[in-house]
């Protein structure tokens, strides 16, 4: 067997090319024990790694070796007791005498390749089909980020900046055009002597001049430099504006007395996914946090998650202040504005009607995409037979449903899942 062995220096990472490749071959197995795998996890362990398990008959790598040709002559062992068609009798004491206990785990040992994700690596497996939906750049803003673009050569600049390719290719045709006439007079002067080597003396007058004249034109073609700091070309990069798109996502959550610990608890895993989510999915996108119960107000993500209060509950106040804010900071030319609301559905009857009103004249016109999620293990409450009408005025309005947490990943993949490209 002749194994070959690649001990070429690749730096630091020098098995980055071989695990890339490894991950796209197993790319559909990685992706079913990332899913098997978030069912029992806590959101707190999103972004740990994970190990998974690869069946070791699908790691199969080829390799080289010699072929079994030739004659050979091989002894095996034999035996005395049994000839070819003879039944082995069952050994005694077929239950065994083990006194080990049962392993607990689904894994198979021996049979199963285990190999380890990075945090980074499961992350993405996880959020691989996931995006905002209906994602459109309203308007092309200018930032202050730059980016850097080719153009074109300068003559002058750093080494590291050298061309090669451009300066081989200017000082070839160079080197051309210089020694173009030299070669043209060579070559005639080469043809000339070589007809009058077989019609004349060695010792001709002409003879002896054309090897001159030749020996001259050859030191002169020598003497043109292969490569000239004339010839030197540097690539030349300048920084243009980036476009880009901007994008904001408002968090809202019912805080009020309604809503228990448990509920709370909940709808504070579903924002942190989805921050989260929101954080590795675009680099820039700014994210309005706001709590409400008879009142509302913005806060920051700390207050937002860990802040206790208690009262009554008035969905439109959330939904005012929503309006406020997209009016006063975050103009719908501007910005694609997306919202997520957590409650657990309920509300004062009267102020459900103007919550439905208002999202269908004021709220959706202005955003991009609006999900909301109702955590109750219960009947639907009324604010969400209010909102049950939204989505015959406005096709981008989703709702979904919580009634424990094992269903915040279901209901997530189901609001964010990537949209079908007609």
């Amino acid at each position: 067997m002749v194994h070959l062995i690649d001990r070429r220096l690749q730096g630091k990472n020098k098995s980055a090319v071989n695990r890339e490749r490894f991950l796209r071959r197993y790319k559909s197995q990685i992706k079913d024990a990332v899913t098997r795998s978030i069912k029992g996890r806590s959101i707190t362990d999103m972004e740990s790694g994970e190990k998974v398990s690869i069946p070791v008959k699908d790691v199969n790598e080829p390799n080289f070796g010699h072929a079994h040709g030739g004659v050979w002559e091989t002894v095996r062992p034999g035996n005395r007791e049994y000839l070819k068609g003879d039944e082995v009798e069952r050994p005694e004491g077929g239950a065994g005498s083990g006194q080990g206990k049962a392993g607990n785990s689904d894994q198979t040992g021996e049979d199963d390749f285990m190999f380890e994700l990075t945090k980074e690596e499961f992350m993405n497996y996880f959020f691989e089909d996931l995006e905002l939906p209906n994602l459109v750049k309203t308007q092309l803003t200018s930032t202050k980020d730059f980016k850097s673009a080719r153009a074109g050569y300068n003559m002058s600049g750093t080494p590291s900046n050298i061309h090669v390719l451009r300066s081989l290719r200017g000082a070839l045709g160079r080197r051309i055009a210089v020694g173009g006439a030299s070669r043209k007079l060579l070559r005639a002067a080469e043809s000339e002597l070589e007809q009058l080597e077989d019609a004349r003396p060695r010792n001709d007058l002409r003879i002896a001049e054309l090897k001159r004249e030749i020996h001259h034109l050859r030191t002169r073609l020598l003497a043109i430099p292969f490569i000239d700091p004339f010839d030197l070309r540097y690539s030349n990069r300048i920084k243009v504006p980036k476009p880009s798109s901007q994008a904001v996502m408002f968090c809202i959550m019912d805080v009020s007395g309604s809503m228990d610990e448990q509920k709370k608890d909940t709808a504070k895993r579903f924002f942190i996914l989805l921050y989260l989510f929101l954080t590795r999915a675009y680099e820039k996108i700014d994210v309005v946090f706001i709590r409400h119960h008879i009142t509302a107000m913005e806060v920051d993500e700390h207050d937002f998650f860990h802040s206790r209060e208690s009262g009554g509950t008035v969905v439109s106040s959330a939904l005012h202040l929503l309006t406020k804010i997209m009016r006063e900071r975050y103009a719908s030319t501007d910005w694609n504005s997306y919202v997520a609301q957590a409650s657990d559905g309920d509300n004062w009857d009267s102020d459900s009607i103007n919550c439905r009103r208002l999202m269908i004249e004021t709220v959706m016109p202005a955003v991009q995409y609006y999900a909301y999620v109702e955590i109750t293990d219960g009947a639907p409450q009324n604010l969400w037979q209010e909102y049950a009408q939204i989505p015959a005025y406005h096709r981008h309005f989703a709702m979904q449903k919580i009634a424990s947490p094992t269903d915040i990943y279901p209901v997530f993949r189901e609001l964010f899942r990537k949209q079908v490209k007609r």
